[in-house]
């Protein structure tokens, strides 16, 4: 979903305006029907997912193209960390002290 913190609003506004002046107000609706009406939801837990019609859209979506990748799926085979070798040093320090 789109994240419009205070700072960054009004300089995407201007910019779809510039850009996209006649599908600015589209836009901007959607973005204010995920976020309950405002251009931005702060509140932790709520800001980095939405609701209504288009998040429920945006979260099908997801979920089908992550089963046809088989993301989040359980792997009959367990995580191989054997050839896992931690990266050498090659003449730069690695270390700040």
């Amino acid at each position: 979903m789109l994240r419009l913190p205070l700072e960054v609003a009004p300089l995407f506004r201007e910019w779809l305006d510039a850009h996209y002046p006649l599908r600015a107000a589209h836009v901007m609706s959607i973005v204010r029907q995920i976020r309950g009406g405002k251009d931005n939801e702060s509140r932790f837990g709520v800001r980095m997912g939405g609701r209504g019609e288009f998040a429920d859209l945006v979260r099908k979506r997801f979920a089908l193209a992550c089963k046809r990748f088989g993301l989040n799926a359980e792997r009959d085979l367990p995580l191989d960390t054997t050839r896992f070798r931690p990266p050498g040093n090659r003449g730069r320090s690695s270390r700040l002290f």
